[in-house]
Order: structure tokens, then C-alpha cells, then sequence
């Protein structure tokens, strides 16, 4: 079981608080605002989405930075023990997404929720970028949705995931749904973990000023997937939680006796 323990103080200091709401705000929107309408306009003649990919990582990198935080990677080196993957982490924070495309130094898809793609700006990048909405009400939509990513998995390209479905309410983790598992099977390429650490504290759901501290991004070892079926579909998600479960505690599983 997790024990979350929130690290935000209470109640925000004064000046934390006036410089979130006079500066950091205000320039996230900003930058949302250009690097969106950038986004828009290079897709007019730009087929391939990487010059949309590098104006998307400015804006991600902005955001971190205008909240004050600093962010920390660890176990970069997973990055590069495969040509491709599905990459899953934690769902804590709004802010999550841009800490990911911050991080992640290649180009690379997203599975987001379908209402994210309605928002002015960030929802025109999420569709002229070829990224994937899913509609997690409809199961039917979702698998088509699924479809997609398959597609752009085997055409040599990684996909994000937030298994969760969702952002936690209380910075635990939550059950798992088996989107990740079931495309990496069907890919047939590797599952690689990350937990996001700090990022609940910056920006905890319904919650409108920035907390800001250290974000880590921690990157496990990728989870062959060769050999599975969809049969064991479950026993992989499983393995996937477990594997983020423990970069987030990893004291914990240090501690866990060999059996």
C-alpha cells in the first residue's frame, strides 16, 4: 500500500503565493498561447511532427521553468536500451505532461483523454501532432483508439501512457488499466516505467497556484515483452505497476527480503 506524505507546506507562504499568481500564470498562459499557435502553423507544411515535437518540448520546458521548480532525471541511460517502447508513468498533476515532454529527449506520441484535445492551443497541438485521443467512456472508441497507437508503435515511433487513466486524488497510485500492457504485446516492444516524483506537491488536482520544490523524473529498466500473449495481459500490468510502485518507494523494495 502507498503512504503518501505531502510535502506542500500549509498554508502557502505570501510571496509563493502572489509570484504564482502574477508571474507563473500568466506566463504559462503565454507561452501556451505562442508555442500552440507556433505548433499550428508548422503543421501547415511540416508532415514528419518534429519541428512540432521540439516547439512542444520549448513549451514543456518553459512551464517547468516559470513554476520555479527544478527538475531532476534519473536513470536516463533507459532511455536508450531500446529503438522504441511504451513508456508509462504515474499520473499525479496537470503538470505532468509537461514534465515528460521536458524529459524525454526523442520524439514520441501520447495516449491523452479525449477532452484534453477541446482546450484552445494545447488541443490544437494534441491534434495536428498526430497524437491519440482516447474516449475511456467508450470501449469501443477506446480500441480503436488502441489501433492507432499500435500502428504508430510498429511504424518505429514510442507512445506515452498514463496507466492510471486519471490523475490521482490523493498523490497514491491508483489501479492500472491495461492500455500500456496490451500495446506493448501487440507491438511487441518493450514497457519502460517511470515515476514521477514531486510533481503532485507543484500542482495537486483542483488546485489553481504552484507549489514549487524538486521534480524528479525516475526511468526504470524496460519490461521485455517478448514471449507474452494477451492472455497474460493482466500478469504484465501487474509487472508494470509493481515495477513504478517501487522507483517511487525504492527504499522499500530495497528493504523487501529475497525470497
Amino acid at each position: 500500500m502507498n503512504q503518501f506524505v505531502s510535502k506542500r507546506p500549509n498554508p502557502l507562504p505570501r510571496f509563493t503565493y502572489w509570484r504564482s499568481n502574477l508571474i507563473s500564470v500568466p506566463l504559462f498562459c503565454i507561452s501556451t498561447a505562442i508555442c500552440g499557435s507556433c505548433s499550428l502553423f508548422v503543421s501547415l507544411f511540416e508532415r514528419s511532427g518534429r519541428l512540432q515535437h521540439r516547439i512542444a518540448r520549448f513549451w514543456a520546458w518553459s512551464l517547468v521553468l516559470f513554476t520555479g521548480s527544478k527538475l531532476k532525471i534519473e536513470g536516463a541511460e533507459n532511455f536508450h536500451k531500446q529503438s522504441h517502447a511504451v513508456y508509462a508513468a504515474n499520473h499525479t498533476s496537470f503538470m505532468d505532461t509537461p514534465v515528460i515532454f521536458s524529459a524525454l529527449p526523442f520524439q514520441f506520441r501520447i495516449l491523452a483523454r479525449k477532452p484534453l484535445f477541446r482546450i484552445p492551443f494545447i488541443g490544437w497541438h494534441l491534434s495536428r501532432s498526430g497524437q491519440i485521443p482516447i474516449d475511456t467512456d467508450n470501449p469501443r472508441a477506446s480500441l480503436a483508439s488502441l489501433g492507432f497507437g499500435i500502428k504508430t508503435l510498429r511504424a518505429g515511433i514510442s507512445l506515452f501512457v498514463f496507466p492510471e487513466g486519471g490523475r490521482t486524488l490523493d498523490g497514491n497510485l491508483r489501479e492500472f488499466l491495461p492500455g500500456a500492457a496490451y500495446l506493448a504485446i501487440r507491438a511487441k516492444v518493450p514497457l519502460v516505467p517511470i515515476a514521477l516524483i514531486g510533481i503532485y506537491d507543484l500542482l495537486p488536482m483542483h488546485t489553481h497556484h504552484f507549489y514549487p520544490g524538486q521534480l524528479i523524473l525516475r526511468i526504470g529498466e524496460p519490461i521485455p515483452t517478448s514471449g507474452y500473449t494477451l492472455a497474460q495481459l493482466d500478469e504484465l500490468n501487474a509487472k508494470l505497476r509493481s515495477a513504478i510502485e517501487n522507483l517511487l518507494n525504492p527504499e522499500s523494495s530495497e528493504s523487501d527480503p529475497v525470497v
